[in-house]
């Protein structure tokens, strides 16, 4: 055969594994009309009822499979926290643009206790029904949270690592539980060195289980001096594949989006763009 009908051969071949793969992701909401619009939901999980809201890109298209990202609310906080503000869903709503479907649970008792697991089967439910009412790709799911939100996120990454792309933990401890907690996930992490609310340890702890699960080489993560008005961000090597490890420390207390001035920058925080870059590497 001709040299080049090998190379269109092979070419084909790929984007026939290309368009196979993304078929894959994609889940039963594609290719039909939506049946879930933008606004707050109500569902029954364990006998209780539940709430939250999503936000549906504006001009939807249902041959798209999208990102989904779940936003968790701090302690004594709710979804309207989340949804609302300059800065909603931490920011990475004004940055994703219309690249993703956005979605703010409510906790119980404005928390995440996670009792018996029911809040994990909380987001398991909402999941599903996302995917069934909207197209997502199932392969670029993905939660950050704040505090008691970060927990949260950290006990979604150590029981469904496999449901889900990557988790950013902002300031978080063990609070919601670890169930599992051995499988690798994309890895997203920060805290204060002042944090008075959740000791850094808390969050050095966190860090640590997921260096271990994604095989990453051991090394000391910088952080920077009190008073220093800085952040150190530590990017960890040797991580299997597809598991990026990241950790920053900044000099502040426990605040959701910090700046460096030692205090909440909100909108203009460094949090914002560097949450966004790591989650949307993953295509």
């Amino acid at each position: 055969m001709p040299r080049h009908h090998s190379i269109v051969t092979l070419s084909t071949l790929f984007l026939l594994a290309l368009f196979t793969t993304t078929i894959q992701a994609a889940t039963a909401g594609c290719g039909k009309a939506a049946t879930i619009t933008s606004g707050t939901k109500s569902v029954t999980v364990n006998g209780k009822n539940r709430q939250y809201i999503v936000r549906v890109p504006n001009n939807y298209n249902s041959s798209h499979p999208y990102r989904l990202i779940f936003g968790l609310h701090w302690r004594d906080a709710d979804m309207g926290a989340v949804d609302g503000g300059s800065a909603p869903y931490y920011g990475l709503k004004n940055l994703a643009k219309d690249s993703a479907i956005f979605v703010a649970p409510n906790g119980l008792n404005k928390g995440w206790a996670n009792s018996g697991g029911e809040d994990i089967t909380l987001i398991d439910t909402i999941r599903t029904t996302i995917a069934d009412g909207l197209c997502v790709n199932e392969k670029l799911v993905f939660s950050l949270g704040f505090s008691y939100g970060a927990a949260m996120s950290y006990s979604l990454g150590c029981s469904r690592a496999k449901d889900f792309r990557a988790i950013a933990v902002l300031s978080g401890a063990l609070l919601s539980g670890c169930s599992g907690g051995n499988d690798p996930i994309a890895f997203y992490g920060q805290h204060g060195v002042r944090d008075s609310v959740l000791p850094i340890a808390s969050g050095r702890d966190i860090r640590d289980r997921f260096v271990k699960n994604n095989g990453c080489t051991s090394q000391t993560a910088q952080e920077p001096g009190r008073n220093s008005n800085k952040h150190i961000t530590t990017v960890y090597q040797g991580c299997k594949t597809d598991y990026p490890t990241q950790w920053t420390a900044f000099d502040a207390d426990h605040v959701a989006l910090p700046g460096d001035n030692g205090a909440d920058a909100g909108a203009n925080s460094f949090t914002i763009p560097a949450v966004w870059k790591f989650f949307e590497q993953f295509t």
